[in-house]
């Protein structure tokens, strides 16, 4: 089976419930979210869907058409990470000590991460990159000890184009 990773961009209603029926029609199809992040847009009844899934040929087509028979999704647009600039947001907490504080800093300004909090014993790292990025992060950190890790979720829009047709 050739896996494929889709990234799924999805106006909706911004309204109590779309949430959890767009979760249940991936549930119901035993469709798996890799990343899911929702957000009001530029209009504020409007939310955007960002979802992340992956699988073969035929089950990334039956998300797409079935997403757009959902009453609450305005539109959806799907494409392929080479075709999008993604981001995500992560936060770290770092255990370090004398001994590999220098390093955990490096590292930071390596991969352009901040550290934006600080004890004596903990670090706490922000990063706002591709989630290749992230994963590359956390790997290199992971020997030093990784407390605790929150992050955003993909989101991701199609790269800008020169025909692209504004509205």
């Amino acid at each position: 089976m050739n896996k494929k990773k889709r990234i799924y961009s999805v106006l909706v209603e911004n309204r109590s419930g779309v949430l959890c029926k767009v979760a249940g029609l991936f549930s119901r199809r035993c469709f798996n979210i890799d990343s899911l992040a929702v957000g009001e847009t530029d209009d504020p009844t409007v939310s955007c869907m960002t979802i992340v899934s992956s699988g073969d040929e035929r089950t990334i087509e039956q998300i797409e058409k079935q997403l757009n028979k959902k009453l609450d999704v305005i539109k959806v647009k799907t494409f392929e990470e080479p075709q999008s600039v993604s981001r995500e947001l992560m936060l770290a907490k770092i255990k370090y000590n004398k001994g590999n504080r220098r390093e955990v800093m490096e590292i930071c300004e390596i991969m352009k991460a901040q550290i934006v909090d600080m004890s004596k014993h903990f670090m706490m790292i922000q990063i706002c990159d591709a989630p290749e990025k992230i994963k590359l992060l956390i790997s290199m950190l992971q020997p030093m000890g990784i407390v605790e890790v929150a992050r955003t979720g993909t989101l991701a829009l199609s790269k800008c184009s020169a025909n692209e047709q504004t509205e």
